[in-house]
């Protein structure tokens, strides 16, 4: 009887030990950042931005990570990739992103130039590079050309400047949480901590 007892007790430290780690409670502060001004969204969805740049090293290693909970994310969140324009080059990749996306190309192009510059060590940070490089993958080179710099692209650009400031970002990766909070890192760890944040803001909305 004594042994069942003690066995009984060690299996409920064993799950409340597991328990801890799966419901770990990540910390302001330190795992991710409160916004002093956070943005009013509404609707029932719950939006999450990345903000990347296809030049940065700890966006290529975050890039995996991101791409793998993106497929397997509640239904109720929106996720938006959103390249940083904070500088004229990393504006370049971010114009043609976008030009990609209104062509319908984001999907098949958007990992594979991360391995193109990261892991082959092409330079494609200037529209020309990257009009050659898009049309290697499909894509109209003209019409490309044609949207890198059109009005359309623009506007995106703007927006994607505008959520910078608005989110104070300094640097990337960065995943925003519901105009909220802020998750930086480029580990496995970001995606547990945004699935967190999801859970937090669903929460705040009821």
């Amino acid at each position: 009887m004594k042994r069942v007892i003690t066995l009984t007790g060690l299996a409920m430290a064993i799950g409340l030990a597991s328990m801890g780690a799966q419901a770990a409670d990540y910390v302001a502060g330190k795992d991710y950042r409160v916004l002093d001004n956070p943005e009013k969204i509404s609707g029932d969805a719950i939006i999450v931005r990345e903000f990347f740049w296809y030049g940065c090293p700890h966006c290529n290693a975050l890039n995996p990570h991101m791409e793998k909970w993106a497929k397997t994310k509640d239904k109720d969140v929106v996720f938006f990739k959103t390249p940083a324009a904070l500088n004229p080059v990393w504006e370049a990749n971010a114009r043609g992103f976008y030009a990609a996306q209104l062509l319908g190309f984001e999907d098949k192009t958007h990992s594979a130039l991360f391995d193109a510059i990261h892991k082959d060590g092409k330079k494609l940070f200037d529209q020309s590079s990257l009009s050659k490089w898009y049309a290697s993958k499909g894509v109209d080179e003209k019409k490309f050309n044609s949207l890198y710099n059109s009005f359309a692209v623009g506007t995106k650009i703007g927006r994607s400047q505008e959520g910078a400031k608005r989110y104070q970002l300094s640097g990337v990766p960065a995943v925003v949480v519901q105009g909220k909070y802020v998750v930086t890192g480029e580990s496995a760890k970001v995606p547990k901590v945004v699935d967190y944040l999801v859970d937090k803001a669903r929460a705040e909305k009821k």
